[in-house]
């Protein structure tokens, strides 16, 4: 179905500029009709009286299209992102196991049975679904948040509207043709794209959306929730951070840096969870720093389909001016900058969205460095001294998404990551998640968590229902 205006808008690669695609662009009457279709499937059609097995099969079908069509997600992935080819095919390989995860686990949990003390009552917990779902996802990881929300709410047996980035839309327009394969009854799954302060700010407010769940940045996601708030649905907000990375002096060497490296310059630092912190310990810090800047140095950058580059380009033009401008502010408060903090020289950079990977050294606490996110290839260094200052300075921060602790000390390793304030914490290693495994933050990180079980229940309404066996009149009033 067209956008009811007629409205279109044009995709670009941002390695490159050319075009990628021209989608058409939904304005309120075009969301107005989505949810009403997700409203009506949801209480008039068949979809939630489908098993919790055949919701599972279904996605275990989507996981098999994923894996069938691998090559192109990945293709229209990178066209959208500007990202390296490879890179979106771990990704799908990731968004496979997500439908793959929730698919198995759809039948499982036929709730539990409390103990009322009471031989003749039953009492029981049961889960159903939350109902229609607004799903509001970010450009960096384009088809992997859309899996995150989109595979619990099947498997719960919700319905949804989906508002994709603008800027990234290519994988979700594919998911939705894998679903209807797959089986979708219509009106289940619903697709709107367009800007998200007209189209999103709609799935907010509407009393006809019973969640919305959102990923994204920090200030939109304060909007969302006070749109929310109007009709009083419940809120999933995933909201990024500034994520610490411990390195303590007795860290095998070689594994920290490369380590640190990836950490931050992975998809040019345009990852929620990135390591944009690394807080040293201060015997190490001239040894690693100079490593890290030497290598930094050396990393190449170029399209998705460039064989020979490490790492591509930003998303947008406004978004490099907005690291640009994060840069220049922090080495205007005092930051040392080691190296990058421009954009690369040469033709073949000259129509894409490049910068380059940036280190940022002897950051203070407090500073606009360490409290902002830059979300792009920009790494700052902190100093520690000890343990106790290591974990103080981590946890110095509004969020609370992710971090990690290097050290050859296990047990060590261990205090400190039961003592970071963050929903994720990595021991000698950094990004990997499991969708078995919660997701989400502590803070202004967020507000509830994706994956796992707990990921499941997101999308679930909890339902006490307490059957008593043998009711007799319990005469509180007489009557007379």
């Amino acid at each position: 179905m067209h956008a009811e205006s007629g409205r279109t808008r044009d995709i670009h690669c941002p390695a490159d500029g050319s075009p990628v695609a021209t989608v058409d662009e939904a304005d309120r009457a075009d969301v107005e009709k989505a949810i009403a279709a997700a409203r009506r499937a949801f209480d008039e059609g068949s979809w939630t009286a489908t098993s919790p097995w055949d919701r599972g099969d279904l996605l275990l079908r989507v996981s098999d299209i994923l894996v069938r069509d691998k090559a192109e997600f990945a293709r229209a992935e990178s066209l959208d992102t500007g990202k390296r080819l490879v890179e979106s095919e771990y990704d799908m390989d990731d968004i496979a196991a997500c439908f793959r995860y929730y698919g198995k686990i759809a039948g499982t949990d036929a709730g539990r049975v409390v103990d009322t003390g009471n031989p003749d009552a039953i009492s029981r917990v049961q889960y159903e679904p939350v109902g229609v779902c607004g799903m509001i996802t970010p450009w960096n990881y384009p088809l992997l948040q859309v899996a995150w929300k989109v595979a619990p709410a099947i498997a719960a047996g919700d319905t949804f509207v989906l508002k994709p980035s603008e800027l990234t839309p290519s994988t979700a327009i594919l998911l939705m043709r894998a679903l209807a394969e797959a089986g979708l009854p219509a009106g289940v799954g619903n697709l709107v794209l367009g800007a998200g302060a007209e189209v999103g700010a709609v799935l907010s407010e509407h009393p006809d959306v019973d969640l919305v769940s959102f990923t994204g940045g920090l200030h939109t996601g304060r909007r969302i929730s006070a749109a929310a708030a109007g009709t009083v649905k419940k809120v999933a907000l995933e909201l990024g951070g500034k994520n610490p990375n411990v390195v303590f002096a007795d860290a095998d060497f070689e594994t920290a840096v490369d380590y640190a490296m990836m950490a931050i310059f992975l998809h040019s630092g345009q990852v929620c969870s990135a390591g944009a912190r690394l807080i040293v310990q201060d015997e190490l810090h001239d040894r690693l720093v100079d490593e890290i800047v030497r290598r930094a140095e050396k990393i190449r950058i170029g399209g998705p389909f460039d064989a020979n580059a490490e790492t591509g380009p930003l998303i947008s033009a406004a978004h490099r001016e907005k690291v640009e401008d994060y840069v220049a502010k922090s080495i205007a408060e005092g930051a040392v900058l080691r190296t990058g903090g421009r954009r690369p020289e040469g033709e073949e950079y000259a129509n894409g969205y490049y910068y380059l990977p940036t280190v940022l050294d002897e950051v203070e606490q407090g500073s606009y460095a360490v409290t902002e996110e830059s979300f792009g290839p920009v790494l700052t260094v902190e100093r520690f001294t000890d343990e106790d200052d290591a974990v103080r300075i981590a946890n110095d921060t509004h969020y609370g998404l992710a971090g990690a602790v290097f050290t050859s000390d296990p047990g060590k390793a261990q205090r400190v990551a039961n003592r970071l304030r963050h929903g994720t914490v990595w021991i000698n290693d950094f990004h990997p998640y499991l969708p078995q495994a919660e997701w989400g933050g502590y803070k202004q990180s967020g507000i509830g968590r994706e994956l796992g079980r707990a990921g499941l229940g997101e999308y679930q309404e909890a339902k006490h229902v307490y059957h008593n066996l043998r009711p007799q009149p319990q005469q509180w009033f007489s009557g007379e």
